[in-house]
């Protein structure tokens, strides 16, 4: 706790992308289960759940090649600067969502903030590494997942109880809001140029990047990570078919989807922490815990299928998700300790695509099977759950041969 207060104390610029963090992942939480419990209202269709999840996701993989592109050619503030304004004027659109007639509302709206995304993703973890000492890394991106899952956890389990207070409109409201006081404090900060800016745009500026991950296999591995754990794109959907459908509370389900997300927020803060502690006990490869907490977390979410009530489903899903958290704490410190500046940009867009990818298509078929090949929600949490062990047995039996092979990630880490 030490280390963390004091790295927000001493560095006004972190402390000012960690506060538009904080604001704007609040608001979008409160705007999430709000929208998800609306389009269970308005169409009754997990598939069009599914459809909303995947609209999330894959304008990433559209949008994020050339965002990479952009991030590692421009000024990353006014990059963060932008987006935020574009995602706060876009949100307002979700107040125009009536009816079933006019659900594409929500879709189009949530492609447009999701571009936006596109780009301000990439650029805020290219931009970490050029404000936060390379020592303290570790500790920034404990602070960031943990209050991603600290807003997850607030969020979500607020955002249920003021749709059904205040309106679901007043949770879109809040959310867009959030944006622009997220612009504003970003605003103040003061980033460092770009460090061997590279001079290649469009096309040429893409194939550079992918060269460079071809050449460091380990970088192009870590840079999956992310990818495997997506595979919880379908069990995200079923946070909201269990919370509507299985546990629903008092004739709601904006209340158990609410719990049910505030456990996969708890979860994510305890992983992010439970990395930082590893960290500090060895100086041993971090890369060992990546295929353990693929397995871990297949296993909660496979005993998702069993679970007797709401609490013992929160459980579950809390662990898993701390596992979860492990993997992408993990991903992040070793890409942004390994990869020079000038690639940053875009080697954490091909990761946010690879992510973008995954999770859209597995989401649109765990719809599919809920809704059309009638599978039930309980059989799906234990198909989820062993489809984890997919990308935990290809990190066993083939991604690690890279790290015998190159030093580029392994000799970062070693001093992590």
């Amino acid at each position: 706790m030490h280390d963390i207060v004091s790295l927000l104390r001493s560095n006004p610029n972190f402390r000012r992308l960690w506060l538009g963090q904080v604001v704007s992942q609040l608001g979008d939480w409160f705007s999430y289960v709000a929208l998800y419990a609306l389009l269970f209202d308005l169409t009754g269709s997990a598939t069009a759940v599914a459809s909303l999840m995947v609209v999330q996701m894959l304008p990433i993989a559209l949008v994020g090649p050339g965002a990479g592109v952009v991030v590692d050619r421009h000024d990353r503030r006014r990059i963060l600067i932008t987006a935020d304004i574009v995602r706060g004027v876009a949100i307002l659109g979700l107040l125009l969502v009536r009816s079933s007639g006019t659900v594409w509302v929500a879709y189009v709206v949530t492609a447009i903030a999701v571009s936006a995304s596109a780009f301000f993703e990439p650029a805020r973890s290219a931009t970490v590494p050029a404000i936060v000492p390379r020592e303290q890394l570790m500790t920034a991106n404990a602070i960031s997942t943990g209050t991603w899952s600290a807003m997850l956890a607030i969020g979500a389990s607020l955002g249920g109880g003021i749709a059904a207070w205040l309106g679901r409109d007043a949770a879109f409201v809040m959310n867009s809001a959030s944006f622009f006081v997220s612009a504003m404090f970003i605003a103040g900060m003061r980033v460092p140029a770009i460090a061997g800016r590279t001079q290649h745009s469009g096309w040429h500026g893409l194939v550079e990047g992918l060269r460079y991950m071809r050449s460091h296999r380990s970088v192009g591995w870590v840079a999956i990570v992310k990818a495997g754990w997506a595979v919880v794109g379908g069990a995200l959907l079923l946070l909201t078919v269990f919370g509507d459908r299985v546990f629903r509370i008092g004739g709601s389900g904006d209340a158990g989807i609410g719990i049910l997300y505030a456990a996969r927020g708890l979860g994510a803060g305890a992983g992010s922490f439970i990395v930082m502690a590893l960290a500090r006990r060895s100086d041993a490869s971090l890369t060992r815990w990546i295929g353990p907490s693929y397995l871990a977390a297949g296993v909660c979410y496979a005993t998702l299928a069993i679970a007797p009530s709401i609490w013992f489903a929160a459980m579950t899903v809390l662990a898993a998700h701390t596992f979860g958290s492990m993997l992408w704490v993990l991903s992040n410190v070793l890409l942004q300790r390994a990869v020079p500046d000038a690639f940053r940009g875009r080697v954490f867009a091909a990761e946010l695509v690879a992510l973008s990818i995954v999770q859209s298509a597995i989401a649109a078929l765990t719809g599919i099977a809920l809704d059309h090949w009638q599978i039930a929600p309980r059989p799906m949490a234990l198909i989820i759950g062993a489809s984890l062990w997919i990308p935990a047995a290809i990190w066993y039996l083939v991604a690690r041969k890279a790290f015998d092979e190159t030093s580029a990630i392994p000799s970062s880490v070693s001093r992590v």
